[in-house]
């Protein structure tokens, strides 16, 4: 049985769009050869952070979650430490899979319709 996972990473405010493109699809395509599925990936944007990190007052926040056994969890972690544009990772295993709000969109006007045809 999968698992569900989310990774939220910070990086580098200094980085160009090109160069986050480049973060973000290097790390999708690392966990899709571990074998993940269901990766989706939300960039969040530029924002302030709590409290400076290696200096940085901003970061570059990306969410990442995805399916699978955990095995690519560890190196993964390994891959972010030793990296030079990421500067702050967090993963959590989740109880439940995350809702896109896509989805959740579709779910709302679905129960809405249902709603008005019954009534």
């Amino acid at each position: 049985m999968s698992d569900n996972y989310e990774m939220m990473y910070i990086l580098r405010p200094d980085l160009s769009d090109e160069q986050v493109t480049e973060a973000i699809s290097k790390y999708q395509e690392f966990l899709s050869d571990k074998g993940e599925t269901n990766i989706t990936v939300q960039h969040r944007g530029k924002k302030r952070l709590a409290y400076p990190i290696k200096k940085y007052l901003d970061g570059i926040y990306i969410q990442m979650n995805w399916q699978g056994h955990g095995q690519a969890n560890s190196a993964l972690a390994r891959a972010m430490r030793l990296s030079e544009e990421v500067i702050r990772y967090l993963t959590l295993k989740l109880d439940k899979p995350v809702v896109s709000s896509e989805e959740t969109a579709q779910t709302v006007a679905t129960q809405t319709t249902e709603e008005t045809v019954e009534a």
